[in-house]
C-alpha cells in the first residue's frame, strides 16, 4: 500500500532536514529545490491577481522594495495567520516604500475569497502550475512552501527566508528590510 500524500511529505520533510543537518544536503537544495541566488536579478514573473488589476508582474513594482511570500494554501491556520500579520504591519511596510504580494497555487476565486475573509490589502497572485513556486525553489510538488524573498528596487534580490514561522515572520521581515534599507542608503 502506498504512503498517503500527507505521510510522504512529512517523510520529505523530515528525511531532508535530517540529510541537511548531517551535511549531505547543502541548504541551496533543501526542500522545494534551489534557490535564486542573492544579489542577482530576483526570477521575473506575471501572475493573475485577485485585486481587479488582471496581472501582476515583479517588474510592475521596480523603484519600490517588494516582500514576495509564498505560502501553502489560503484559509489554513498557519497561512491565515501568517496573511494577518502581514496586513496587521502593512503601515509599517508601506512607509518604507515596500510592496507585500502572496503567491500560492490557490486559483484567483479562492484569493479574492480569502482577501474578503481576513481584511487583506495586498495582493495575492495564483501560481496554479507553480511555475513561480519553482523558480523561487518553493515548490513542493502540488503546493508552494512557506519561504519569503525580499527584492530591492532595482530587482535585485536581497533576502531569503525559508523555514518560516508565521507567528513573527512579519516582524522578521520588517527587520531586516530596515537593515537592508539602511545599507542601501
Amino acid at each position: 500500500m502506498l504512503p498517503s500524500r500527507r505521510t510522504f511529505v512529512k517523510s520529505l520533510v523530515f528525511a531532508s532536514g535530517n540529510l541537511a543537518v548531517m551535511g549531505f544536503m547543502p541548504a541551496a537544495l533543501a526542500l522545494g529545490g534551489p534557490q535564486p541566488p542573492l544579489d542577482r536579478p530576483a526570477p521575473s514573473f506575471s501572475l493573475p491577481t485577485n485585486s481587479g488589476r488582471g496581472e501582476i508582474s515583479l517588474s510592475d513594482y521596480l523603484g519600490q522594495w517588494v516582500v514576495v511570500y509564498f505560502y501553502p494554501k489560503d484559509f489554513t491556520p498557519g497561512c491565515t495567520l501568517e496573511a494577518r500579520r502581514f496586513q496587521q504591519d502593512l503601515p509599517k511596510y508601506l512607509k518604507k516604500n515596500t510592496q507585500i504580494l502572496g503567491i500560492s497555487a490557490d486559483d484567483v476565486e479562492s484569493h479574492a475569497e480569502f482577501c474578503d475573509s481576513e481584511g487583506l490589502k495586498f495582493p495575492l497572485l495564483a501560481d496554479q502550475d507553480g511555475k513561480v513556486s519553482k523558480a523561487y525553489g518553493s515548490w513542493l510538488g502540488y503546493t508552494s512552501l512557506r519561504h519569503t524573498y525580499i527584492v530591492d528596487p532595482q530587482g535585485i534580490l536581497r533576502a531569503i527566508f525559508t523555514g518560516v514561522s508565521p507567528v513573527v515572520h512579519s516582524q522578521e521581515v520588517l527587520a531586516k528590510l530596515e537593515e537592508l534599507q539602511a545599507i542601501s542608503g
